[in-house]
């Protein structure tokens, strides 16, 4: 009877410290950690919301970003944090790639984090340096069986989206493809815009400037339908690589142990804010759309993506340090 009565105390201790974090939060301001140098796609769309935090829970939202390692350092920063909702992280879907290519993973996508909520996702744009005169994937794919190199990719890092992509690509065709990592999307795009690397599996805040300025050749989408952007363009499926499918996406994720009353409010404030301007334009004008979840939805597909690409790993008998 004590034992039960003690248990009893000590839920009803929990349930109050859970509403205590729920009816006070926030009281402070807010850090959201942005794994990624400043001035890119990723770090603009994460000021946005940040803003738009601000405003709707009235304290203050400061992004620190916090650029290496692929995204691990602001990653690790953020798993070894109080869990008391105010160290956030701002996440992309390099944070599961990162994750599947590690050997020794550095951080851990399922234990270490609370999953918040999603913003919005959307496809990769296969690009082309313009030189070599390529209309369509199977142009590319001709082109690398016939060159004594084959055809080389670049991406913005080892374990990048771009990277498991290229990778997916070149399991998928047989083709020769050689991986060029660089560090962050835009020493890749100045290359590829040079000619020193031929094809680009780019997110589409990364290249969709370059593509409506005709400086580079868009060869297809990544995603199952055609964009609402480039309705004339095929997808990957269409040109002939089945099971193609990949988009990259945005999101928010805590340290583990936050109290569950402060994700859920944060997962709705991030949804109210993802569903109107600023963001919402920002996100429909760089061809993703709208895509929320509920924190345990977003849970599993951080785990299914994880399985995905540690498999496309696997097969490649990758082995990143």
């Amino acid at each position: 009877m004590k034992k039960l009565l003690k248990n009893l105390l000590y839920l009803f201790f929990l349930i109050f410290i859970n509403f205590s974090h729920s009816a006070t939060y926030p009281q402070k301001p807010i850090t959201m950690i942005v794994p990624f140098a400043p001035g890119g796609g990723t770090d603009s769309i994460a000021r946005d919301l940040a803003k738009a935090l601000a405003e709707s829970l009235k304290q203050p939202v400061v992004v620190d970003n916090r650029g290496g390692g692929g995204g691990a350092i602001g990653a690790q920063m953020v798993a070894k944090a109080d869990p008391d909702g105010y160290t956030l992280l701002f996440i992309t879907s390099t944070f599961v790639t990162h994750a599947a290519t590690e050997t020794t993973p550095s951080y851990d996508v399922e234990k270490d984090y609370a999953p918040i909520a999603m913003l919005g996702r959307g496809p990769l744009m296969v690009v082309a340096n313009k030189e070599l005169g390529l209309k369509t994937i199977a142009d590319a794919i001709a082109y690398a069986k016939k060159s004594p190199d084959g055809i080389n990719y670049c991406s913005a890092g080892l374990g990048s989206i771009n990277h498991l992509s290229g990778e997916l690509f070149k399991q998928k065709t047989n083709i020769p493809m050689t991986h060029i990592p660089y560090k962050g999307s835009g020493p890749a795009t100045l290359d590829l815009l040079a000619g020193r690397v031929q094809i680009f599996f780019a997110t589409m805040p990364t290249m969709l400037q370059y593509v409506e300025t005709n400086r580079v050749t868009l060869l297809a989408m990544t995603s199952e339908k055609r964009s609402p952007l480039f309705p004339n363009t095929p997808t990957v499926i269409e040109s002939g690589i089945p099971g193609f499918e990949i988009s990259t996406w945005w999101g928010v994720v805590a340290p583990a142990g936050t109290p569950a009353s402060i994700v859920q409010s944060l997962n709705q404030e991030i949804q109210k804010a993802a569903s109107k301007d600023p963001l919402k334009g920002r996100l429909l004008k760089e061809g993703a759309q709208l895509y929320q979840t509920t924190p345990a939805q977003m849970q599993k597909l951080l785990s299914n993506e994880l399985q995905q690409w540690r498999s496309v790993v696997k097969s490649a008998d990758m082995k990143l340090q």
